[in-house]
């Protein structure tokens, strides 16, 4: 583990389809490989808390990683954690990357494992905290989420290691814009941070540095609470080497 300051990457991306494989690691992942300033080969965690850490998932991802040129292991929970010391199996780590799937669910979980915390202090180590989706969302106040069923609902109780709301798959699921808008209208949510499918926010600290993309047109928004309603401002995302 190389970097020294925190930093969190949240994206709605970094899963692209496979040509021989499942899926392969996008140029999102790598990215965060780079934020953490690696030298040799990469560290890289993943956690598949939200998606329940299914077995046939974990050997997909051990593919892609092998394509990719990291170094990949997994912390699980399920059915009891497959490490002794959590804190420090994750803090020999350059990157932890969460999957997506139940955020609700991973909250609940992470914090019978005393996760929340130990996520915090290895953020403040500057181990590079990084996901997609229930992966991204996480790192936040909270944000929108299927986590209870098909209509989208806000989730709240987020580790809260950035100071903001959290809206993910922006621009692909109808009702995440007009509900985030709703969120943060109505004082649900702080000022929220989203991304478009393909989209990244990187920060440093919990300040927001900037927008990355895998994905050619896409965006990344800061929406705000002005006099009671939502006003959305659109940031233009730089685009990563490798992207489609």
């Amino acid at each position: 583990m190389t970097n020294r300051e925190p930093t969190i990457l949240a994206t709605s991306g970094g899963h692209l389809p496979g040509v021989r494989t499942a899926f392969e690691f996008g140029p999102l992942v790598h990215h965060a490989v780079d934020l953490a300033g690696v030298t040799g080969r990469p560290r890289v965690c993943h956690l598949g808390t939200a998606g329940g850490d299914q077995a046939g998932f974990r050997g997909e991802a051990e593919e892609a990683a092998r394509l990719g040129g990291f170094d990949l292991v997994h912390l699980r929970l399920f059915t009891m954690p497959n490490v002794e010391d959590l804190e420090g199996f994750l803090l020999e780590q350059d990157v932890v990357w969460v999957s997506g799937g139940s955020v609700a669910n991973l909250l609940a979980v992470w914090r019978v494992h005393g996760l929340d915390q130990i996520l915090r202090r290895v953020w403040e180590a500057g181990v590079v905290l990084a996901g997609v989706s229930a992966g991204s969302i996480c790192w936040y106040v909270g944000g929108t989420t299927d986590s209870f069923g098909p209509e989208l609902r806000s989730v709240t109780n987020g580790l809260g290691l950035l100071p903001f709301g959290n809206g993910v798959h922006y621009d692909s699921e109808a009702g995440r814009r007009p509900l985030v808008h709703r969120l943060v209208a109505d004082g649900s949510l702080p000022t929220t941070h989203c991304t478009d499918d393909g989209v990244g926010l990187v920060y440093r600290g919990t300040d927001l540095v900037g927008a990355v993309s895998e994905r050619a047109g896409q965006g990344a928004y800061v929406v705000r609470a002005v006099d009671g309603a939502a006003v959305e401002e659109r940031i233009e995302p730089v685009a990563l080497r490798g992207s489609r």
